[in-house]
């Protein structure tokens, strides 16, 4: 149809231009023109002739080609159809099945139900009939026992209470056999081996310093005219000096030993030179005063020397050098820095560890004894100021912080300088103490035994090393001896301070005595 259009429209403008040609041309071209539209007009009937059947043959092909798509379609849909419902057949079958099934089940259930319901009413008559039969039993146990429910439960408590402590004793007893079996072995390897390889020798030193005289005539002279020259000693010094009936000698008393030092130093070195004046003593404190410097600084090198510590602070190793003149329970405390310091460094390399920082840790643990006549404060808070002054590592810091337990021990090394102080100072004569705090510790230590219940008696021995308890055998049964044993320890570390550990030895002892007459 379009093709048809195009020619109409051809024609219709071949013919509008002839038109136009004719009357614009002159009349020979009009007679030409004339001539060419009966030659146009036929060769526009022929194209459109030609057109009309191109168009004829185009709409009957494609006429054809239209019924050919109408028939596909039809018969893809019919075939999607029969598909379809043949999927709705086989799913209606289904679900009939299922249906029949589900009956089925319903009817099984019901049966169930009806057997349940039966069962239910029986179990309910059988545990009335039971009930019944509990409550004449229990009327005819407590007729018999003469316990009323209440006090059968008692007793049944009283029962599992004493086979659970009796069954907790054995687990704590096997436990702490498996423990002592797999650590003891172990540890005491280690500290044998670091005690074998350490040989120190201790000096017990005091507060005072006695000074020999060649003659009783001497204190005289150091007393001065009006006491002039003991006044000025005392007041270069910060030392007492003591002049009694003690023949040929001179005592000096001071709680801090360097200035004790010095003021021996001085007062040799005046009965030396037998000139004693005020100007003259000046001159010889400052002198001793230098000479005990330069020893503090010898002691601190040789201290870091022996214990193969490297890169220590100079003030540090001065401080290190006035432990040389400090005293801890008569242990001198510069050795026992040392001798922790060795044990810590046999105990980590015993321990597959590096003993650079545990040794250094152990040398410096006590650093704060150094100043504690002069600081406020501890010498444990005052030891780790001077560590951060004077930049150790945090590992140092904290094992200087945590030596006496007053905080948590988190690393190793900590806890080795622990165990390396502890067994410097619990050494049989390392530390001596007062009689009577010595005596009040002992006494301190049989009353916490005392105070458990069926204790009868506790004796301290083996110089407060040892607890030895005597418990009551009508009270205290032999598998409750470990478990008592394990509170007295926990109630002696909560209540007393102490060296070294303390040994728990419990006796239990059962006596038959009867008379033949």
């Amino acid at each position: 149809m379009d093709l048809w259009l195009q020619i109409l429209l051809l024609v219709v403008a071949v013919v509008v231009g002839l038109v136009v040609g004719a009357i614009v041309g002159s009349a020979y071209r009009k007679k030409v023109a004339e001539a060419e539209i009966g030659s146009a007009e036929q060769e526009a009937k022929r194209i459109v002739s030609e057109a009309i059947k191109t168009a004829e043959a185009k709409k009957k092909e494609a006429i054809l080609e239209g019924k050919d798509e109408v028939h596909r379609l039809r018969n893809e849909s019919e075939r999607e159809l029969s598909d379809r419902r043949k999927e709705v057949q086989r799913q209606e079958r289904r679900i009939q099945q299922k249906e029949e099934t589900l009956d089925k089940k319903l009817d099984n259930i019901e049966l169930k139900e009806e057997k349940v319901a039966k069962k239910m009413k029986e179990a309910e008559a059988k545990l009335a009939e039971v009930e019944t039969i509990k409550k004449s039993q229990f009327e005819m146990l407590e007729r018999i026992s003469g316990y009323t429910v209440e006090q059968a439960k008692d007793y049944l408590l009283q029962q599992l209470e004493l086979e659970l402590s009796h069954e907790k004793s054995l687990k704590i007893m096997d436990y702490e056999q498996q423990l002592k079996d797999e650590q003891e072995k172990k540890a005491r390897n280690i500290i044998s081996l670091a005690i074998q390889r350490l040989a120190a020798d201790q000096v017990a030193e005091a507060t005072v310093s006695v000074v020999p005289l060649p003659n009783d005539e001497m204190k005289g002279r150091i007393i001065g005219r009006e006491g002039r020259n003991i006044r000025a000693i005392e007041t270069l010094t910060g030392v007492d000096l003591i002049i009694d009936d003690t023949p040929e000698a001179i005592t000096l008393s001071s709680f801090e030993p360097v200035r004790r030092e010095i003021a021996r130093l001085s007062l040799e070195k005046l009965i030396s030179d037998g000139r004693i004046h005020p100007a003259r003593v000046e001159e010889m404190v400052d002198k001793a005063r230098r000479e005990v410097e330069a020893t503090i600084k010898h002691e601190g090198e040789r201290a870091v020397l022996e214990a193969g510590v490297n890169g220590i602070h100079p003030e540090l190793i001065k401080l290190l050098g006035r432990l040389r003149y400090r005293t801890s329970y008569g242990q001198n405390v510069l050795n026992h820095s040392l001798e922790v310091a060795y044990l810590s460094g046999i105990i980590a390399s015993e321990l597959g560890m590096d003993p650079t920082v545990a040794k250094r840790a152990g040398l410096l643990h006590d650093i704060g004894k150094a100043l504690d006549h002069e600081i406020e404060g501890s010498h444990i808070e005052i030891g780790v100021d001077m560590a951060r002054k004077y930049k150790e590592s945090d590992a140092v810091i904290h094992a200087i912080h945590a030596h006496h337990g007053d905080v948590e021990a988190k690393t190793v090394v900590a806890c080795i300088v622990q165990a390396a102080d502890a067994i410097s100072a619990a050494r049989p004569g390392a530390r001596r103490e007062n009689l009577e705090n010595y005596i009040k510790r002992l006494q301190k230590l049989e009353e916490v035994a005392s105070s458990f219940n069926g204790v009868d008696t506790s004796f301290a021995i083996q110089a407060g090393r040892e607890i030895r308890i005597m418990v009551k055998p009508e009270v205290v049964g032999d598998d409750n001896m470990a478990s008592l044993a394990r509170d007295i320890c926990k109630k002696i570390e909560e209540d007393l301070e102490y060296p070294g550990q303390i040994k728990v030895n419990i006796i239990r002892e059962s006596r038959a005595i009867d008379f033949a007459k």
